[in-house]
C-alpha cells in the first residue's frame, strides 16, 4: 500500500481489518454475516465499517494476492455486486470456482457487455487458463 502505514487512525488492528476483507472477498458472506462472526469472537464491528474496509483495501489486496491464487477446477461462476470506492460506485466482478477459490477480480465503472467481456478476457488470460480449457 502506497502509504507508510495504511492502517493509521483505524480503531481496529490491521489483522482484524485484513481478515474481514479477506473473508468477504474469499467466501460468499455478507457484511452482516461478518459483523455477526466478529461479534461471536468478542469484537463489535458494524457492517458498514466492514463495507468501508472492503472499499479501501480490496484493490490493493487484489494486486498482492493475484500471483498466489490457487489453481481452479473446470467449474466456476461469476459473482457480481456494486461497491463504493473513493465515493464512487463501481461494479465488482469475481470469478469463483466450485471449491470457493477466488480466481479473478475486476472493477468496472459500468455494468455492460463491454465490462463483462473485459472481465472474462482478463479471467481467461490468467495463469489458470489451463483449467478453463474444458469450459
Amino acid at each position: 500500500m502506497a502509504e507508510q502505514y495504511p492502517f493509521k487512525w483505524r480503531h481496529f488492528e490491521a489483522e482484524i481489518i485484513l481478515l474481514c476483507v479477506r473473508w468477504y472477498l474469499r467466501y460468499a458472506l455478507s457484511y452482516r454475516d461478518l459483523e455477526e462472526m466478529m461479534r461471536e469472537r468478542g469484537l463489535q464491528v458494524d457492517h458498514s465499517t466492514i463495507f468501508r474496509w472492503v472499499q479501501r483495501y480490496a484493490p490493493e489486496l487484489e494486486k498482492r494476492c493475484r500471483p498466489h491464487l490457487k489453481e481452479c477446477n473446470a467449474s466456476w461462476k461469476v459473482d457480481e455486486t456494486y461497491i463504493k470506492v473513493k465515493k464512487q460506485w463501481i461494479y465488482l466482478y469475481r470469478a469463483v470456482d466450485s471449491q470457493a477459490n477466488t480466481l479473478e477480480f475486476f472493477l468496472s465503472p459500468t455494468r455492460d457487455a463491454q465490462a463483462a467481456k473485459q472481465f472474462f478476457l482478463k479471467t481467461l488470460a490468467t495463469s489458470h487458463t489451463s483449467d478453463f480449457s474444458s469450459v
